[in-house]
């Protein structure tokens, strides 16, 4: 592999990140029930989201190939919070062919670093409690578990 590098994602990368969104999906399908499963969904705006002024698309690219991504976004907090923003990270995906080689931690560190340079002190993530790959990956560049979200599902217990 040669030396992967980090940039903002360009609106020539769409098609590229569409296909990476779709790759989430499906890894993501499996482990909630309540995502529609037998037609096409999207998670993410992704053109509104490179062009937005509080939301970062980046890309990791290897020989001109684009092999991974993330966002960052600075979204306003509620008025109890010490800080007025939080910084949120998604849209986080790795070809499984680069996995294993440090390329995710590179991504956040650099969303990370885009954070700092609003301001932004805190950052949050959310990921699947059945994706313990992904968790091992955030916690080991320094995310911890904070809140819980529970859920009831009615359609699955009263089937």
């Amino acid at each position: 592999m040669s030396a992967t590098h980090i940039r903002p994602a360009s609106i020539a990368d769409l098609p590229t990140l569409l296909e990476f969104e779709q790759k989430i999906i499906a890894t993501e399908r499996p482990m909630d029930p309540t995502l529609i499963q037998d037609q096409p969904i999207s998670y993410y705006p992704i053109k509104d989201y490179i062009h937005a002024e509080d939301t970062e698309v980046l890309v990791a690219v290897d020989d001109a190939q684009i092999v991974g991504s993330v966002y960052g976004q600075i979204r306003p907090r509620k008025n109890f919070f010490q800080s007025t923003h939080l910084g949120y990270i998604g849209f986080m995906y790795v070809k499984k062919s680069y996995r294993g080689q440090g390329i995710s931690k590179a991504l956040i560190e650099a969303i990370t670093a885009w954070f700092h340079q609003h301001h932004i002190k805190e950052i949050i993530l959310h990921v699947y409690a059945k994706n313990p790959r992904a968790i091992r990956a955030y916690e080991k560049v320094g995310f911890a578990h904070h809140l819980i979200e529970m859920r009831l599902n009615r359609t699955e217990h009263d089937e």
